[in-house]
């Protein structure tokens, strides 16, 4: 039955994956997943050696309880082909198919690698808007406050933008919005890698790195508005609208490891308190 399992969710799965690769991994919003879904791959390559010790047949009584449900939501996603419900129901077959070939206690073992892998999906549209509409509205306000702070002639109300002559609208992809789950991802993955071992200390870094996401999205939009302020608006749009997304991105990497560098105290102290009998 297990074999059977296995070879049935990979069936149901390349469908969805075909579907999420041209709807989700075209776009901007998720163009990390191939990288994201590689990661995924290579996390539970290298954990499982040590999970396979446990691997015990879980119960197929329950698989089939919960194939019952699932499969009809997975066929109603499809009929649907709404790309965020073909993912839910593709990743909950594929964890029931290896609950029910190698058990409960591996799942546990490989935690993070099935956590991190469901990053390579969209999230509902629904749910993303409501995230991120707030911190756009609240890039914009910090935006405006900073630079007429410092004398530009700049006015906003919610996600518009007046600077001099020219009005900029603060989209999802212009504050780097769309970048917040790359970047949390990334952020996940390095500090598990780094600090697997002290999880009160990787789940403060974790904790870290949304606010340095909206910070490098902050910065992102200062560039833009003083670029075009002071060039132009097709200076603004151009080839430095396109670099200024690799500045945020790389200005929020390199702030997770200076809190990780600048926070190496603490996290000895946690350490220490850790391995204290």
């Amino acid at each position: 039955m297990s074999l059977w399992l296995l070879l049935g969710g990979c069936a149901l799965a390349a469908p969805v994956m075909t579907h999420v690769a041209r709807e989700s991994w075209s776009t901007d919003q998720g163009a990390h997943g191939p990288l994201v879904l590689a990661i995924g791959v290579w996390l539970l390559s290298r954990e499982w050696p040590a999970a396979r010790s446990v691997a015990r047949p879980g119960s197929p009584v329950l698989a089939v309880a919960l194939l019952a449900v699932l499969l009809p939501f997975y066929v109603f996603a499809r009929v649907t082909s709404t790309v965020e419900l073909e993912a839910a129901a593709m990743c909950a077959i594929l964890l029931t198919a290896g609950l029910a070939t190698v058990g409960g206690p591996v799942l546990r073992r490989l935690w993070f690698p099935l956590i991190f892998l469901l990053f390579a999906f969209p999230p509902p549209d629904t749910l993303y808007a409501l995230l991120t509409q707030p911190l756009k509205i609240a890039v914009s306000g910090w935006a405006v406050t900073l630079l007429g702070a410092l004398g530009y002639p700049v006015a906003g109300s919610g996600v518009s933008i007046q600077i001099g002559q020219y009005e900029m609208l603060v989209a999802a992809a212009c504050a780097g919005m769309n970048s917040l789950i790359s970047l949390t991802a990334l952020g996940l993955f390095y500090s598990y890698i780094r600090h697997s071992a002290n999880w009160r200390y990787m789940l403060l870094l974790v904790l870290c790195i949304l606010p340095v996401a909206v910070l490098a999205n902050l910065v992102r939009v200062l560039l833009l508005l003083l670029v075009t302020y002071h060039f132009g608006e097709a200076a603004g749009q151009g080839f430095v609208h396109e670099a200024a997304g690799m500045t945020m991105f790389v200005t929020a990497l390199l702030g997770i490891f200076l809190i990780d560098s600048l926070a190496a105290p603490l996290r000895r102290r946690l350490s220490a308190r850790a391995v204290a009998p």
